[in-house]
């Protein structure tokens, strides 16, 4: 099980930082109501503007504590709840705009293993 951690703890921050680095201005099947960028997608969730800079900055700290992590361990469970709470609210925001499935799986995926650090 400790490498199962040792590799979602590297796979969480991962993630994030493809999406959010290298790949928000790109049209992906994953984005929420047919969105071709992240912003948008926050838009099409009906979230202000300011939203997207506050969620960004949170999921670069989780995913940055996760990292540092490696070295300070205290910082794994803290990470790893900011992350299952802020992957939950992905998946909300899916199901409330009606998305289908399909698009919850990305999401989906982050939580289940922000889930399995937490716990």
């Amino acid at each position: 099980m400790e490498t199962l951690h040792i590799v979602i703890q590297f796979l969480i921050p991962l993630g994030i930082l493809n999406v959010w680095l290298f790949r928000p201005s790109l049209k992906t099947p994953y984005r929420g109501r047919n969105a071709t960028s992240l912003k948008e997608e926050f838009a099409a969730y009906g979230l202000p503007c300011w939203a997207f800079y506050v969620i960004g900055g949170l999921k670069f700290a989780a995913a940055a504590m996760l990292l540092i992590g490696f070295i300070l361990p205290s910082l794994i469970l803290p990470a790893a709840g900011l992350m299952t709470g802020l992957m939950l609210g992905a998946v909300l925001m899916h199901a409330k705009v009606g998305d289908p499935l399909k698009r919850y799986v990305p999401a989906s995926l982050m939580l289940c293993m922000a889930l399995l650090l937490f716990f």
